[in-house]
């Protein structure tokens, strides 16, 4: 019932999304941004702080010297051997956006001191979402995206960023059971994954939805976008109960089991 009701009101999403300069299809940019969303790397340079946009060129060089004054007026996001996680990957046209450590946040919304009630008052908020001290990296083609895949991506990176192949993330892999193990690898999800591991496997979710039902609470991460494949992966307490795939429009329904 959720799956449905996601694919039905979710369908005029797309207007104004696919964009005629994008070559790409969907199996490409699924896999570009789960690919590289949550990756680990270590600086190459010096980055500076930036709420707007730091520009890379597609042949991996960069304005040093503007970089170089921005770090000066707003500090630097990561210094020559610093870990930086890549939060959040968005593709746009022939750019692909790259969020280091959060981004450059304050952590403060207007509303955060604003006081209600009548004999007493108290904040709207608690103080708000913590500050982050990060950047955004915008990787510039200025052609279509085709072809294009994360490995690519890190290799235009790598004067700037240096994507370890022995990451925590794989690290951490290699200690789980082989079914586990290889679903991550293959970047999909099984019953039994508990968050991280699906984090692992699948990135961040682009909706997640909670449902109560008969007393048993269950979350679903929802990934994709119609047209095309998208998937729902069910969580019951901290364990993934349900891995479901529907395709928007073709009625056909995969549900996936542990290998």
């Amino acid at each position: 019932m959720i799956a449905a009701a996601y694919l039905i009101t979710n369908i005029p999403m797309l207007a104004g999304v696919i964009h005629v300069s994008d070559k790409l299809t969907e199996d490409e940019k699924v896999s570009l941004v789960r690919d590289l969303d949550a990756e680990y790397a270590k600086a190459r340079a010096l980055i500076p702080r930036s709420k707007k946009a730091l520009v890379v060129d597609a042949n991996g060089t960069w304005d040093k010297a503007a970089w170089l004054n921005q770090v000066r007026t707003m500090g630097p996001a990561a210094r020559v051997g610093d870990q930086v996680q890549i939060t959040k990957v968005s593709l746009d046209g022939d750019r692909i956006i790259l969020e280091l450590n959060g981004g450059l946040k304050s952590g403060h919304k207007w509303y955060d001191n604003i006081e209600v009630g009548m004999d007493v008052t108290a904040p709207i908020t608690n103080g708000g979402r913590p500050a982050t001290f990060g950047s955004v990296i915008e990787l510039n083609f200025h052609k279509p995206m085709e072809n294009l895949t994360a490995a690519d991506v890190k290799r235009i990176l790598s004067p700037l960023l240096d994507f370890d192949k022995h990451s925590v993330t794989t690290v951490y892999s290699e200690t789980l059971p082989p079914a586990m193990r290889n679903a991550i690898n293959q970047k999909r999800a099984i019953e039994g994954m508990d968050r991280e591991q699906v984090m692992m496997a699948l990135g961040h979710p682009d909706h997640k939805y909670r449902e109560s039902k008969n007393g048993l609470d269950t979350e679903d991460w929802i990934y994709g976008q119609p047209p095309g494949k998208i998937t729902f992966v069910t969580f019951a307490g901290t364990k993934v109960v349900k891995v479901k795939e529907e395709y928007a429009g073709l009625g056909m329904v995969e549900n996936q089991k542990p290998n």
